[in-house]
């Protein structure tokens, strides 16, 4: 692979204008509880929205929903309302969600690379979708890795197991994997909760640089990168969206007396 080409991720497809996420009056539940109640959110394109909010909130279902995780859980289930990426129901049967899922891409609270190497780490998924074109897989393996800004710490090196790496590394490797299928949308779930302040800065800052081409949602029990990462703000409350908006307006001058509580560390 070339060690000079200004290799940059492709670009996704066109985003529609207005939102790219259009959730309306979503109940959600497992089983018999209700995980999340009447909530309605619209998530614009190449933008940061964070979802905030205490433990059991209901933030990660909602994230989890995005990309229909949680068709993987017995007993979950959509009772009433919509999701809607683009003009798309992600939801209606016709909807394959591994389809969905190569649009809408997702970096757990714990990286959780495959016991294989790097190259093969972000080679796998493309190889399940047909590509076996060497240089091909080359090329989208080195560009997925210099969209993670990880490139240059491990080109020498991409034979080596990924377990190698710190956990900064295969957070970004992971992130590098999810690129990889040139998703729209980036879920990201606490994607900095188990990482060392250095990591964590390398990461918010990737996330800077990504959402000129990705559309990304980040859950975060964190108030200050919340309030660094996003452009918009959501917080929940008990199932509810209590109050969306510009994250400034959301940490300064929030309209909820329980947003303003819950951003001053007042509970949660």
């Amino acid at each position: 692979m070339s060690e000079t080409r200004n290799a940059t991720i492709s670009e996704p497809a066109p985003v529609p204008a207005g939102p790219l996420i259009k959730i309306e009056n979503l109940d959600f539940h497992y089983g018999e509880r209700k995980a999340l109640e009447d909530v309605s959110l619209d998530i614009g394109a190449n933008r940061v929205t964070a979802f905030i909010g205490p433990s059991g909130c209901g933030k990660s279902t909602l994230l989890r929903c995005l990309n229909r995780m949680n068709d993987l859980i017995p007993g979950a289930c959509i009772r009433r309302g919509s999701i809607r990426i683009g003009d798309l129901n992600i939801n209606e049967g016709t909807v394959d969600p591994v389809e969905l899922r190569k649009r809408v891409g997702m970096v757990f609270q714990k990286s959780n690379p495959f016991p294989k190497s790097i190259y093969e780490n972000i080679a796998y998924g493309l190889r399940i979708q047909g590509l076996h074109d060497r240089h091909v897989l080359n090329w989208r393996v080195e560009e997925s890795l210099r969209a993670a800004a990880l490139w240059d710490e491990v080109k020498d090196r991409l034979e080596s197991s990924a377990f190698d790496l710190s956990g900064g590394q295969q957070q970004r490797l992971c992130i590098a994997r999810a690129l990889a299928v040139q998703p729209a949308i980036l879920l990201m779930d606490e994607p900095c909760s188990a990482l060392d302040p250095v990591a964590t800065a390398k990461i918010e800052e990737l996330v800077h640089e990504l959402k000129h081409s990705y559309t990304i949602v980040i859950v975060t029990h964190s108030m200050q990168q919340a309030s660094r990462v996003s452009d918009q703000t959501a917080f929940f409350y008990l199932g509810r969206l209590i109050e969306h908006g510009d994250t400034r307006q959301i940490f300064t001058q929030p309209a909820n007396k329980r947003t303003e509580d819950y951003v001053n560390g007042r509970f949660g």
